[in-house]
């Protein structure tokens, strides 16, 4: 007796891939992803076009011209700086269809809805999310750099914490090994802000430095 089986299938790495849009209006489209959205155009196909890539951040999407699909589609983004990408997107009237909250599957989003009824939803890692850990606090008497010390409390106010959980934050990850280095807290938002922040308060001296403070 013969039985048939199956072929395993290939072991394949993916590393990218593109959500697809069908939208009724190319062109129109087009604006409203990058006026209302943020998403920036990075080429079209066909003339007059009827295919084309925005990009938001390093994500790309197809949007093709077509008749949209009568049941809605739902595309995801994980994005850094949810908070601040909400308020541009109610400041240009986009139409929010679930307002910014926690969520318990950790993550910080909201979702919104494109000229085509298509959800876009946008959201944010939270590393809050767990079970509490009890812990005892012990009180330790240290002098920071005048400078340093300005520049984490801004960092913690940006990153809504208390200056106390962004210095933990900040002392965990230096303790761990990542490619090479060590592991950051900060993402690259987060590292851009903290450079205009060492503009800010005038911090001319490198990561270094410290083995050279003197009083």
């Amino acid at each position: 007796m013969n039985i048939e089986t199956s072929p395993t299938p290939p072991n394949i790495d993916c590393d990218q891939h593109h959500a697809g849009l069908a939208v009724a209006d190319l062109r129109a489209a087009i604006d409203f992803y990058e006026k209302k959205l943020g998403f920036r155009l990075v080429f079209t196909d066909g003339e007059p076009p009827n295919f084309a890539g925005i990009n938001l951040g390093r994500v790309q999407i197809f949007l093709r011209q077509g008749t949209p699909s009568p049941e809605p589609v739902a595309v995801y983004f994980l994005v850094d700086g949810v908070d601040e990408l909400y308020e541009f997107h109610r400041a240009v009237g986009v139409e929010v269809f679930e307002e910014i909250g926690d969520r318990p599957y950790g993550l910080r989003d909201y979702v919104v809805r494109d000229l085509y009824g298509h959800y876009l939803s946008f959201g944010q890692n939270l590393f809050n999310a767990g079970p509490p850990i009890r812990i005892e606090r012990e009180e330790v008497t240290v002098r920071l750099e005048k400078r340093l010390v300005a520049l984490l409390r801004d960092l913690a106010e940006y990153k809504r914490m208390s200056l106390t959980s962004c210095l933990e934050e900040i002392l965990l990850h230096t303790n761990e090994p990542h490619r090479g280095g060590v592991a950051s807290p900060h993402t690259k938002r987060q590292l851009a802000y903290i450079q205009e922040l060492k503009k800010k308060h005038g911090i001319d001296y490198d990561s270094h430095a410290s083995y050279r403070f003197e009083e």
